[in-house]
């Protein structure tokens, strides 16, 4: 059973964090979940490497500020740059020590990027290993929906003014009927050619637990985030990328741009598959992970 904890950080949010595998372990990997999802989606990943690694890895994942079981956020607080100052806290409490691997789906990712900017010295001392599943470092530069360029800019014009009136509604979530109703919405957005019901009610379950102010509040950073220059200041970091080519949030042009601006990126793309490769893909999804911990371990020096 993982251990569960809270982070309190400086504006008084409390995090929720569930963690599998001794404090002391060689390695740390931290997961950090999707725009409107929670620590849930990774739950194929956390008991495969469990299982490969057994001790060997600890394992730490929490949900975003506004989503899952952490609690709400203020709508000034809703950015991107606050969610890269909330993941350098939890290593700070929660991985005090110890070379870290870092993984983000979608907005995780993208936070993982804040902290690289906005930490650059701490980022480098801390970070031996990176991997972006189904992420961006561009904005919503290349998202089109896997529609006509005119379509996906009705679309989009559609999804922002959208989500400034949810980020209006404060703390409240979203009605459950409703989200029932536009599950075949979700399934077309987030998912490929296949997607198993028992993952898409997850995906439901977890926008359920989203507070409208933060479905709509990071809407605005996401789609302005540009942090390429980021990624090519890192070096060699060992790090893979994911992509599916049937992603309609973000496609095989996002992740080839990572992996260009990243030396050391291995990419992997996913025939078939959308957004939501832990659940998609999971077999993929851990061994790019299983890959760059291997690697990461690989580097850290020998004791003498």
């Amino acid at each position: 059973m993982p251990d569960h904890t809270t982070v309190r950080l400086p504006d008084g949010v409390r995090l929720h964090v569930e963690s599998t595998g001794p404090a002391d372990a060689p390695i740390t990997l931290v997961l950090l979940h999707g725009w409107t999802l929670d620590h849930r989606t990774w739950h194929k990943q956390i008991a495969a490497l469990g299982a490969e690694f057994n001790d060997g890895v600890r394992i730490v994942a929490y949900d975003a500020r506004g989503h899952g079981r952490s609690s709400s956020t203020q709508l000034r607080s809703a950015t991107l740059g606050q969610l890269g100052e909330d993941l350098a806290e939890v290593v700070r409490q929660v991985v005090p020590t110890g070379p870290v691997v870092l993984a983000g789906h979608s907005m995780g990712g993208m936070s993982i990027m804040e902290y690289a900017h906005r930490h650059p010295d701490g980022f480098a001392e801390r970070v031996s290993g990176l991997v972006f599943v189904a992420t961006t470092a561009e904005g919503h530069t290349h998202t089109a929906y896997g529609l006509s360029p005119r379509v996906a800019r009705l679309i989009r014009l559609a999804e922002t003014t959208g989500a400034g009136v949810l980020a209006r509604c404060g703390s409240w979530y979203p009605h459950r009927p409703l989200l029932r109703a536009l599950r075949p919405t979700l399934r077309w957005l987030l998912f490929g050619d296949v997607c198993d019901p028992d993952d898409i009610r997850l995906t439901t379950s977890a926008v359920a637990h989203a507070s409208l102010r933060s479905i709509g509040g990071f809407r605005t950073s996401i789609g302005a985030q540009q942090r390429l220059d980021t990624l090519a200041a890192l070096g060699d970091v060992p790090a893979a990328a994911l992509v599916g080519d049937r992603d309609r949030l973000t496609p095989p042009p996002c992740g080839e741009s990572i992996a260009a601006a990243l030396p050391g990126t291995e990419l992997t793309l996913c025939p078939g598959a959308g957004h939501m490769l832990m659940l998609e893909r999971p077999d993929e999804v851990t061994a790019a992970l299983t890959g760059v911990i291997r690697r990461a371990v690989a580097r850290q020096p020998t004791p003498a």
